[in-house]
């Protein structure tokens, strides 16, 4: 797959199909990559992406610290997210675009759509990360990550990383960069360097940042019920995607459709074609 450098962070994607452009926040949390389209949970039964580059150009990739894209030490918040997707269109030449998130992906979505309205013709919101047991996990595993690191500093952490192979929601120790210490040894180099005290206050912050509310996290509900961008909303129902995460969505968002189906019910039949049957209401 091509790699280009956006916003400062080598970002890795891949370009499936033909039609109006729809950019794809893949689920997954921390380790948000295109596979995931095709292997994790409910994705893999749903096979969108053997549909849905029929009738649009889509353009998937691995979020900034997932997968072999790049990253950076820094207080992750939900607008640097957003503006490596945002940078993925403008090296693309996409000046507007259709946008689909599943799990955390649709906060990604919706923040961009906040800061940039005109760009996002439609979104489509699938299985909304969210709920309180979403953030309680959350901050136990940066918390967990962030013991680790004082217990055995940054260098410990690289080591760790390193003689590992799970993933971070397996095991949060090695933290949310992961997977660019693996595949990046100047990174790696760096990072075991950082100055400890002021790592320790930025994966604190991270975790406010990120994880503030018992709901969907992202922009403010006054910003959602300001958007005018149509959304197609689709639940989830474990701790993870709590229905109620889906509902909030649907009463902030002043454009949505909110598809009523249990996640059982949301199966390779009938996912794809609600998606493609939103899609082709909503003007580019």
């Amino acid at each position: 797959m091509p790699t280009a450098i956006v916003d400062g962070v080598a970002t890795r994607y891949e370009v499936l199909g033909s039609g109006p452009p729809l950019l794809m926040f893949s689920p997954g949390g921390f380790g948000a990559t295109v596979e995931n389209w095709r292997t994790q949970g409910v994705y893999r039964r749903l096979r969108l992406l053997d549909v849905l580059p029929d009738a649009y150009t889509c353009v998937v990739f691995d979020r900034r610290e997932s997968g072999r894209s790049g990253g950076r030490v820094e207080r992750l918040r939900w607008e640097a997210y957003a503006a490596q997707g945002k940078g993925l269109l403008d090296h693309l030449g996409i000046d507007r675009a259709h946008l689909m998130g599943g799990c955390v992906g649709c906060s990604i979505v919706t923040t961009l759509a906040v800061a940039h309205p005109d760009l996002v013709a439609g979104m489509v919101l699938y299985s909304p990360a969210g709920g309180p047991r979403y953030r309680l996990t959350q901050h136990a595993r940066l918390g967990q990550h962030a013991a680790y690191a004082a217990a055995h500093g940054l260098a410990g952490v690289v080591e760790l990383a390193r003689s590992t192979s799970e993933g971070y929601s397996q095991d949060p120790r090695p933290g949310p960069w992961v997977s660019v210490i693996r595949h990046d040894a100047a990174f790696a180099e760096a990072y075991a360097k950082l100055d400890p005290t002021r790592y320790a206050d930025l994966v604190a912050g991270t975790a406010r940042t990120l994880f503030d509310r018992d709901t969907v996290p992202g922009p403010e509900p006054e910003d959602l019920m300001g958007l005018d961008t149509p959304a197609l909303i689709v639940p989830g129902q474990d701790p993870s995607h709590a229905t109620s995460a889906a509902h909030y969505l649907r009463e902030c968002l002043p454009r949505a459709e909110y598809w009523d189906a249990p996640v059982a019910d949301q199966t390779e039949q009938t996912a794809p074609r609600r998606v493609l049957d939103f899609l082709a209401r909503v003007a580019l």
